[in-house]
């Protein structure tokens, strides 16, 4: 794909793929910034895109973004909610590196392989057994257990805490 095709796609399918974002999510802000990480991402990819079906994998991207978002958003909230009582008991001091801590987990879990990513969230946030991932994710159950084996290893090597 050449600057002046993709340019013609940015400019055929930003509006749209924006507005996409915005129903699904409510938050305009929100939209704008996954619908430019949307065509930062086709541009990545553009030596491997078929012209014929740009459309659809846009759109693909962009739910597929929006839904890490939304997982992403509900760590955050489970962590915050699991741990709000303690949050008000502690110290400042304690405070703030609970704060650091969960920028830190945060961010571990970000940079995490996708693959590993999905795994570990739907056992630890959607509570999901490891047979019941591998049917969704139409893996075989040691697959899953070699994933998750894979983001606990990652995590224990990034963060300095236990989890």
């Amino acid at each position: 794909m050449t600057l002046v095709e993709f340019k013609q796609i940015f400019d055929l399918y930003y509006t749209p793929i924006k507005n996409f974002l915005y129903y699904k999510s409510g938050d305009v802000d929100l939209a704008e910034d996954l619908t430019q990480d949307v065509f930062m991402k086709l541009w990545d990819k553009r030596e491997e895109i078929n012209q014929e079906t740009v459309k659809s994998y846009l759109y693909t991207i962009a739910s597929n973004m929006l839904l890490n978002k939304f997982r992403h958003d509900k760590v955050v909230f489970t962590f915050a909610e699991k741990n709000k009582d303690r949050f008000n008991e502690q110290s400042p001091q304690y405070a703030l590196e609970e704060k650091e801590f969960k920028q830190q987990l945060e961010q571990t879990i970000a940079a995490m392989p996708e693959k590993q990513r999905d795994v570990f969230l739907m056992n630890r946030i959607d509570e999901l057994t490891y047979k019941e991932i591998a049917e969704r994710l139409e893996l075989s159950v040691k697959a899953v257990e070699k994933r998750m084996h894979g983001a606990l290893s990652f995590l224990r090597d990034k963060v300095n805490r236990k989890i």
